[in-house]
């Protein structure tokens, strides 16, 4: 049984590169658009259908499309980061296969005071971080200051205006706020949640993100930059006896192809965001099982209003007509016609999106799930009116992974004929997330995996100042209307507020949505266990090979 995976070398994979190469270079021209009829709903499978008998140890490869950033819960902005993460940090809480929010290292659900201001935290007893300190109520209390405090954080919008955070015993945490923050259940379903080990955040000596401890399945062995991640079974961990594998190593692997190669040689076992190119053809071939789900998130365009000096900086109006006025803005989200690209890109596997609210979310409503009609010549009309030469030349930096290319190439023929030249500007996706940081950009194609609460997927982008508003949009009316629903329980009233608040973006345009991803995964069937849900994570921790039948 193949156990330990390498980079794929054959002439299938050589191709994959050079059919980057090819279509980098094309950047600058415009593809005929050929729209294919487009599809119903898909079903989720969110793990592979049967019940196998796992053996004890072995060596696990997945293939992971982009590399993670710094491996630092409260800095962290990557999905990728969160696929090694969850096999070595666990949260206070997680979500099911259901998107039900569960209990991890807590041990119930918060208890909430009336006035919704106090929460209460029961976390569990005997579990131990990776380096031996022991896991308590004081832990999750330092991790949560660290969140709250320290520079560049991402984490402190999630948890909204805490107050206070108190550990009264050993095996309680009290949250206190200045007014309720109902998201906050949610926020620690995700990095928010990620214990952090207060040894390893003493060590002022060695970055944690260099050297990560947490309470989970497998702990941190080594990471070579750009090439892999690898980590090994915890022995420490609370739940040792249900984890079966000895060492999980992530693999970068930008191109889809190359992923999907090494998938069948057997030289990887688990592949992440299988390309829609690939996928009908996976789904056929009986070594292999695909899991999809629909997304919690987004893709779409980051519009660079104010970043002028990093994100979280005070706010700078950019020069620039697409910065500074809201009609040219307006121009381009109607110049993109969201349902022929998605259809044409993307094989029907992706659905067209305008709103950072997924329609299967009970937060979803009419507002919400309006979108933009495609219409060229009235973006041109708008154009003209805010005094704009036609064509408005816009600079797009994207990501150099095969469907991000295939993507923004065809979104540069569609935005033509609305009056805009854009010029694609690939990178590589750690550079792309820096570039983000820093504001150097004008207009990025990027998205986010999404979260439970709305909460999660506007307020961190919308309200001044918060960790991820990397387009330094500022608007009163959106941090009034965001501030508002976090404070409510009800579910009808705050999805009221979050249907204004997308009315709000489809006039200020500070995020351009264009479309809505299926988490798709795939996995050799030597092993079983592998788990993928809305929030787009890949769940490798009671995963393991199957064991050889007599």
């Amino acid at each position: 049984m193949q156990r330990h995976g390498t980079r794929a070398t054959t002439p299938r994979a050589w191709a994959g590169a050079a059919g980057l190469a090819a279509l980098a270079i094309a950047m600058t021209g415009c593809v005929p658009l050929q729209y294919p009829e487009a599809q119903g709903p898909r079903t989720d499978v969110t793990a592979a259908p049967g019940s196998e008998t796992l053996q004890e140890g072995g060596d696990l490869v997945m293939a992971l499309s982009s590399e993670p950033d710094k491996l630092d819960p409260t800095t962290s902005t990557s999905l990728y980061t969160r696929f090694v993460m969850s096999s070595m940090c666990e949260k206070l809480y997680d979500i099911d296969a259901s998107g039900e929010i569960v209990p991890q290292l807590a041990t119930e659900l918060p208890e909430i005071s009336a006035d919704g201001r106090t929460v209460t935290i029961p976390v569990r007893t005997g579990a131990v971080f990776s380096d031996g300190t022991p896991f308590n109520a004081e832990a999750v209390r330092t991790t949560f200051e660290r969140n709250l405090t320290l520079e560049g954080s991402g984490r402190k919008t999630e948890l909204g205006p805490i107050e206070r955070v108190t550990a009264p015993d050993a095996t309680t945490v009290v949250v206190e706020y200045d007014t309720p923050f109902a998201p906050l259940t949610a926020a620690l379903a995700d990095r928010a949640g990620m214990i952090l080990s207060p040894t390893a955040l003493a060590d002022e000596s060695t970055p944690f993100a260099d050297a990560p401890s947490c309470v989970g399945p497998f702990s941190f062995v080594e990471r070579i930059p750009q090439t892999s991640i690898t980590l090994e079974k915890d022995p420490n961990y609370y739940a040792a006896d249900e984890v079966h594998l000895d060492t999980i190593t992530y693999r970068i692997m930008s191109d889809a192809n190359i992923r999907a190669a090494n998938l069948r040689s057997g030289d990887v076992h688990v592949a992440d965001a299988i390309s829609p190119q690939d996928a009908d053809a996976l789904l056929l071939e009986r070594d292999l099982e695909l899991l999809q789900t629909g997304s919690l998130g987004y893709q779409g365009l980051t519009v660079n209003i104010g970043n002028a000096n990093g994100t979280g900086q005070p706010v700078a109006q950019r020069e620039g007509p697409l910065a500074a006025d809201p009609r040219v803005r307006q121009a381009l989200t109607m110049s993109i016609d969201r349902p022929a690209l998605v259809n044409s890109v993307f094989n029907n596997w992706y659905d067209p999106a305008c709103s950072p609210i997924s329609p299967n979310s009970p937060f979803a409503s009419e507002a919400s799930t309006e979108c933009v009609d495609y219409d060229p010549e009235g973006a041109q009309a708008l154009l003209a009116e805010a005094g704009v030469e036609i064509p408005l030349r816009v600079e797009l930096m994207v990501a150099n992974s095969p469907d991000a290319l295939r993507y923004s190439q065809a979104l540069q023929a569609s935005v033509r004929k609305g009056g805009f030249d854009l010029r694609i500007q690939p990178v590589e996706y750690s550079t792309l997330l820096d570039m983000q940081k820093q504001g150097k950009f004008d207009l990025m194609q990027i998205g986010w995996s999404g979260r439970i609460d709305p909460h999660g997927n506007t307020a961190t982008f919308l309200t001044t100042g918060a960790g991820n508003n990397d387009g330094g949009y500022s608007s009163p009316e959106m941090d009034d209307l965001l501030t508002r629903a976090a404070q409510l329980n009800g579910v009808e009233e705050r999805a009221k507020l979050y249907g204004e608040a997308v009315e709000l973006i489809h006039r200020d345009n500070p995020l351009i949505y264009t479309y809505r991803q299926r988490n798709i995964t795939a996995h050799t069937v030597e092993v079983s266990g592998v788990r993928t849900y809305t929030d787009g994570v890949v769940r490798l921790s009671r995963a393991g090979f199957v064991a050889d039948k007599d």
